[in-house]
């Protein structure tokens, strides 16, 4: 039976669902392994994000917090807010209190993905301040550490990421994801479904 990975996110303008395509791509190809591509509901109204020049979203389907238990692995992604999730993906993990009174997410992998604004707004900040999340659900927390290699090391070009997860720049559909970071975002992809194999695998 295949391992699920799903990869869950919330991007407004685009930078955060770029690396979750590109983890997507480093899921599917470990062997064995199956991923989807999942977005949480926006919290704001059609007015503000046009106020917000917010391009159109894709159309990736939302997902409700019932449908995490199918998963046996899953990559949080979100743009960072004053070194801390989006209030939309927070607002998403605040109606998971069903599933934490069950703990039905208790032993499954976890991992995030980000992006900031600037080189001091979060890269590390924003995944530190996230796992609160994951330690009260019992998920496992699985960074990716320094298995980029030489990638993690880079100090010619600005790139985001870090230890906790891949991660890019980007305001208000300014920059992209540089080759560099879809690598990195790759990587994670990758390195994360192998991990989520091995303890399905193990159970």
């Amino acid at each position: 039976m295949a391992t699920k990975v799903y990869i869950v996110y919330h991007s407004m303008y685009g930078h955060v669902e770029k690396l979750a395509e590109e983890i997507k791509k480093g899921a599917t190809s470990v062997e064995g392994v199956e991923a989807k591509l999942w977005q949480v509901p926006e919290t704001l109204s059609e007015v503000v994000l046009r106020k917000m020049k917010a391009p159109p979203r894709s159309d990736v389907p939302d997902i409700s917090p019932k449908e995490l238990p199918e998963a046996d692995g899953l990559l949080f992604g979100f743009p960072s807010r004053f070194g801390m999730m989006s209030a939309q993906f927070k607002a998403f993990m605040d109606a998971t209190g069903g599933l934490w009174n069950k703990q039905a997410l208790a032993g499954k992998p976890a991992g995030f993905f980000f992006s900031t604004a600037s080189q001091g707004s979060g890269q590390e900040e924003t995944p530190f301040t996230s796992i609160t999340q994951l330690v009260h659900h019992g998920m496992i927390f699985v960074p990716i550490g320094y298995t980029f290699g030489d990638g993690m090391y880079e100090m010619e070009k600005v790139k985001g990421g870090s230890p906790y997860g891949a991660g890019t720049f980007g305001d208000h559909g300014v920059g992209e994801p540089t080759e560099l970071e879809l690598a990195q975002a790759f990587h994670q992809g990758k390195y994360f479904a192998g991990i989520a194999k091995k303890l399905k695998g193990s159970l």
